[in-house]
């Protein structure tokens, strides 16, 4: 007993070496693993970012056919492959990794090009800044590298929605202006089957919650056939309901006002009757116009015809695109196309027609040549 009493303090002090080892072996093997799990968390972003740029530069490059936005997109990828380096590579875990089978249903739906661009460019977005935060426990730049690359894609977020939008405006040859009518839904959705891409709402006469619940309504039914949707008059119904833009008469509100509540990337139209209108709408910077009415019309009763002339000075002289409207119909929409028009706008000819979507069909073959 003596003995062991003897080398008690020893034993005391090779205890607290053993269990300081024990400690430290513990501390560096939480650090390890958590300095693995950082790494899996970036070398995940660093895929994810770069897929979602990669889907959104092959519609730059192939749907747009805009090279600057492709150069763009292209840069950023080469960036972020810039620091997805092989020690982030080897930290994959794939087989391990609990959120492979995760999903939600709405990953399964694109009803559209805007939808899958949008849901892609927010993929980026989120992975960039789960980059920017973790990659500060990475390395000392990383962080503020991809703060950078995020705001980068704000900007190029802003350009493409606004390419794409523009690119469908000036292909759409004909543009639906809508009228009351007891079946509404059903007469704009079979315009759509026949080929329409170009709605706008019109309804004045009716409270604002009514007109509201009707443009949310139609705004969904043009957005599920890849068509753009504008609201007339009320720039604030078609921010709520996420339209393509607003149309504005002469005594609506400015385009500036108008543009400061949709934001830079929606369309903005303005009516115009007169060269001296079409001037004014064209430095305001309005995305569109339209010129007429060309013929009489019950839709405008109060405004007299501005006739063929104006058509051809605007086939002339409008540097933007331009519809022309009123009283157009698919017996006079040939002398229209003589006359330089390219692009109509109408009200009766298909809200009235037997059947919308044979009279939307032949009236873009005419228009297309």
């Amino acid at each position: 007993m003596r003995y062991f009493n003897k080398f008690a303090p020893f034993s005391k002090h090779f205890y607290k070496q053993d269990a300081c080892a024990t400690f430290l072996a513990k501390k560096a093997q939480k650090n390890m693993n958590k300095n693995l799990a950082i790494a899996r968390i970036l070398d995940a972003n660093l895929d994810r970012a770069r897929e979602g740029l990669r889907v959104v530069e092959e519609w730059c490059r192939l749907g747009l056919e805009n090279s600057d936005c492709t150069d763009k997109c292209k840069q950023m990828r080469q960036e972020i492959a810039h620091w997805h380096t092989s020690d982030l590579r080897k930290a994959r875990d794939t087989i391990n990794d609990p959120g492979t089978d995760l999903s939600h249903p709405q990953e399964a739906i694109r009803e559209n090009i805007e939808q899958l661009l949008q849901a892609n460019l927010c993929r980026v977005q989120e992975a960039l800044r789960v980059l920017e935060e973790y990659g500060k426990l990475y390395d000392p730049n990383m962080g503020n590298a991809f703060k950078k690359i995020r705001y980068q894609v704000y900007i190029l977020e802003s350009e493409l929605l606004q390419s794409y939008r523009y690119k469908k405006l000036i292909n759409a040859s004909l543009y639906l202006v809508t009228s009351s009518t007891k079946n509404l839904l059903k007469t704009v959705e079979s315009a759509l089957q026949g080929g329409l891409t170009l709605v706008q709402y019109r309804k004045k006469d009716v409270d604002d919650i009514i007109r509201l619940e009707m443009a949310q309504k139609l705004s969904e039914l043009c957005h599920k056939y890849d068509a753009l949707f504008i609201v007339n008059d009320r720039a604030d119904i078609a921010l709520e309901v996420n339209a393509d833009g607003v149309h504005l008469g002469q005594q609506d509100i400015p385009i500036s006002l108008a543009r400061r509540i949709l934001g830079p990337n929606k369309i903005i139209g303005r009516s115009t009757t007169n060269p001296q209108e079409m001037a004014k709408a064209i430095a305001e910077k309005a995305d569109y116009i339209g010129v007429g009415p060309v013929y009489a019309t019950p839709t405008k009763p109060d405004k007299q015809a501005a006739g063929l002339d104006y058509v051809k000075y605007a086939a002339q002289h409008s540097p933007i695109p331009w519809f022309a409207i009123g009283g157009i119909d698919e017996h006079n929409v040939t002398e229209l196309i003589a006359s330089g028009a390219t692009q109509v706008a109408l009200v009766r000819a298909i809200m009235e027609a037997d059947n919308p979507q044979k009279t939307t069909a032949k009236l873009l073959k005419k228009l297309k040549g």
